[in-house]
């Protein structure tokens, strides 16, 4: 397992200002780590108003906070942005972004990005990749909508509660969950069939992994990263809020099991050089 934090993205050059300093985005996982996508914590100022082109990637948004909308330029359908929205582009999806209140949000990305990309003239980043060519178009998911549906499982032995937002049906090379967990939980994990990324939101913890017991503390802004021979301990010492994403995508209904491993849902991408 590897740990990720501002501070260390700063120092490696990897935050970057892509639109006149509207935007600060840290790319904190790269096409460099193997896990079969890049993500990216953005904060955007208050009255940004772009074009963007994926000509090359597909993307998911999700918004922590901020508000603001974003706009199909093909269909001009229209939909509103505030914390628990996710927004899923690609190739087809010339879009224009206006953030009318400071947006913090996650964007991942498949194929990943290098991590030194800036946007081009057509609001669209070099290819990284190969990308399937499909007719796909734009969509939206809401976070308070999908929990009224019942769609939100505790899993992890009932330690935590998580929403899973984007699932292999979704096609995105990617799975995508909100996920909380109370003050005082704890859960060992062992993710033998998968790499999972998690971005801490809001709260403090700690993670040890098993094998060499070392433990990192867990804080908003920095994120742990694991695999298949990641055998962990997660504890949270107040309420945690944190997003994860998973190569390969779950299909959406799975448990953890005695090992605290997820079932098998596809073939698990390489991850870092020397894992």
């Amino acid at each position: 397992m590897f740990i990720r934090t501002l501070d260390e993205l700063e120092k490696l050059g990897r935050v970057k200002f892509p639109v006149d300093g509207a935007f600060r985005s840290a790319r904190f996982l790269t096409a460099a780590d193997r896990m079969g996508y890049s993500y990216n914590e953005n904060r955007v100022k208050d009255g940004t108003d772009i074009v963007v082109w994926l000509k090359h990637h597909r993307e998911a948004n999700y918004i922590i906070s901020g508000k603001g909308e974003v706009t199909d330029l093909t269909s001009q359908e229209r939909w509103p942005l505030e914390a628990g929205v996710l927004y899923v582009v690609g190739p087809n999806d010339r879009h224009r972004l206006l953030i009318t209140e400071e947006a913090h949000y996650i964007s991942i990305f498949c194929p990943a990005l290098r991590g030194d990309e800036l946007l081009d003239k057509d609001g669209s980043f070099a290819p990284s990749g190969p990308i399937e060519q499909t007719d796909r178009r734009m969509f939206v998911k809401r976070a308070d909508q999908m929990r009224g549906l019942g769609q939100e499982m505790t899993v992890a032995n009932g330690q935590t509660r998580t929403l899973r937002m984007l699932t292999k049906a979704d096609g995105l090379g990617f799975g995508f969950s909100d996920v909380h967990q109370a003050a005082g939980a704890e859960a060992v994990l062992w993710y033998k069939h998968h790499w999972e990324a998690n971005h801490i939101v809001s709260g403090t913890g700690e993670v040890t992994d098993l094998t060499t017991g070392e433990t990192w503390k867990l804080e908003p802004g920095m994120s742990y990263n694991v695999g298949p021979k990641d055998r962990h301990r997660v504890r949270a010492h107040t309420d945690i809020h944190l997003v994860s994403v998973f190569c390969p995508p779950l299909v959406g209904n799975e448990q953890h099991d005695k090992d605290g491993a997820l079932a098998p849902s596809g073939p698990i991408p390489p991850g870092p050089p020397g894992y």
